[in-house]
């Protein structure tokens, strides 16, 4: 892996222009049996910039997207981008009240939505002073007549705009909540465009790539990975709307894709389904998984039952995301790898935040890079509590091997405390993972009189399988040390997760402080 790249201090969209160039005719998004190649993608983009720019977008104006995973997301990405204003991507099953605080929050000049989710924009739209620009079904977007209509009778105006990539921001995202409220984070064209070939150079894509774009692309996992850094190496991407078992089997096997990233909860339900093995999987150069610890006993199922590469990482979306992989030929399980190229990570004591631990002991996970994020949207005081002296303080609780991999511990905020002690819910979690009836878990601490806190485990179980509250406690007992001891167990149907399947410990503490004693 090389230690430095000379990132190029361009705006984003330039990754589209360059592509379409060197790949004109190839097929950059495809999305249920829709394709468009990069000249086409190039060219209808410019064109929606103009009608954007002649129907008021100016450079810094903010406008949404609420849109699912589709061409339309990509044509209303890209157009936006090339006015010099900023995307805010909203998540499409969002309701009324949650779009208006997204709408109000920004500040938005317009949003950009489709027919399917005009009725909730309609009754949002109409409390605020938001424009809409309904965009056309995916059958009709690649078809520039919609927006000749748009501009009937306005002057129009030039598409040239002055953009300072470490300076202006391209986009804020929104995270996710996992332990409290959520923060919009700026992200500026250099930092998407360092992460993008960040992550194309570490896994070595080119445009022979077929990558699949399952992640939610309102997320930031899900435009690095399934917008930008293909865009950057040519790729093609097979852009899927939502989830489903058969679907995404299928569609690795027809399409020979290559790279499949997804959430944890997206691999147990794929190793859950009795017809994964009626697919040959065989053209996967590698999957990845993130958005939560990865229990070991996942990996290695995983990479038993398809014989295709699990590879383990990091990331937040204050870093674009990612900050971490496993370098593919030197995977370490259990650990979420090296800092990737240009990223410089350490663990700090987490009372002081300043001095560096030595190795193998557990402290906040600090990072620096191209990729952090210019600070927080509205927020400088929360910027300054994270953005320090050039580093990023994560929030998460790490170690450092003597081979200089990492290990996530847990979230700072989500550490239980018994007796004095300070318990990682992740390692409660990886030991009920072995038991053989487990098929989900997450682990909170609930108030204890005297104790503080003791940990409660809300288990999910595979299906046909039996387990007593009893049985599990015992289970754990002979594999932890005794004061890490699960003291409660729930059996529920599901584990509350955020889009992305990150684990909401936010949701079920809040649940153990409002249950009757």
């Amino acid at each position: 892996m090389p230690q430095h790249i000379a990132y190029p201090k361009i705006p984003l969209f330039q990754f589209l222009t360059d592509t379409a160039n060197r790949y004109p005719t190839c097929t950059a998004f495809n999305c249920r049996g829709l394709g468009i190649s990069y000249r086409e993608l190039n060219a209808i983009t410019t064109k929606l910039a103009l009608a954007l720019r002649t129907l008021g977008v100016k450079r810094r104006d903010r406008v949404l997207i609420f849109l699912p995973n589709s061409l339309q997301f990509i044509i209303g990405c890209y157009g936006i981008i090339k006015t010099g204003a900023i995307v805010f991507p909203t998540n499409p099953l969002y309701k009324g009240l949650e779009l208006w605080q997204r709408i109000s929050d920004s500040k938005a000049k317009m949003i950009i939505t489709n027919k399917e989710l005009y009725p909730v924009v309609k009754e949002t739209a109409s409390k605020t002073n938001v424009e809409t620009l309904l965009i056309p079904d995916d059958e009709e977007v690649t078809d520039a007549s919609w927006m000749e209509k748009l501009l009937a009778d306005k002057p129009s105006v030039p598409t040239q705009v002055e953009i300072k990539p470490k300076e202006d921001v391209v986009t804020i995202l929104y995270t996710g909540g996992t332990t409290g409220v959520s923060k919009g984070v700026m992200l500026t064209h250099y930092n998407l465009v360092a992460n993008a070939i960040q992550n194309a150079v570490w896994f070595e894509w080119n445009h022979r790539d077929v990558v699949i774009g399952l992640l939610p692309f309102y997320h930031t996992w899900g435009q690095c990975t399934g917008i930008h850094s293909p865009v950057y190496a040519g790729a093609r991407v097979i852009t899927m709307p939502r989830f489903s078992t058969e679907e995404l089997l299928m569609t690795i096997e027809k399409e020979q894709a290559t790279v499949l990233y997804g959430a944890a909860s997206v691999f147990n339900m794929l190793l859950s389904s009795p017809i994964i093995n009626k697919y040959d999987l065989s053209s996967l150069r590698y999957v990845k998984a993130g958005a939560m610890p990865i229990p070991f006993e996942l990996k290695e199922r995983w990479e038993k039952s398809t014989g295709v590469k699990m590879v383990l990482g990091y990331g937040l979306t204050e870093a674009s995301p990612e900050t971490h992989n496993n370098p593919p030929c030197r995977v370490k399980a259990g650990t979420i790898g090296i800092p990737i190229i240009d990223t410089d990570a350490r663990i700090v004591d987490m009372e002081t935040g300043t001095i560096n631990l030595p190795l193998g002991e557990v402290g906040e996970l600090v990072v620096k890079g191209p990729q952090v994020m210019k600070g927080y949207w509205r927020n400088p005081s929360e910027t300054r509590t994270t953005l320090r002296r050039g580093w990023l303080y994560t929030g998460d609780l790490a170690m450092m091997d003597e081979d200089g991999y990492f290990r996530i511990a847990d979230r700072k905020k989500d550490t239980i405390k018994y007796k004095g002690y300070t318990i990682a819910p992740a390692e409660l979690e990886d030991t009920v993972y072995m038991h053989p009836a487990v098929k989900e878990c997450a682990v909170v601490g609930t108030p204890a009189p005297i104790v503080g806190e003791i940990p409660k485990a809300y288990i999910v179980l595979k299906e046909g399988c039996q387990l007593t509250e009893e049985e599990i406690i015992k289970f754990c007992e002979e594999r932890l040390a005794p004061y890490k001891k699960i003291r409660e167990v729930r059996f529920v149907e599901e584990i509350p997760k955020t889009h992305v399947g990150k684990v909401l410990r936010r949701v079920l503490r809040d649940r153990e402080s409002t249950s009757p004693p």
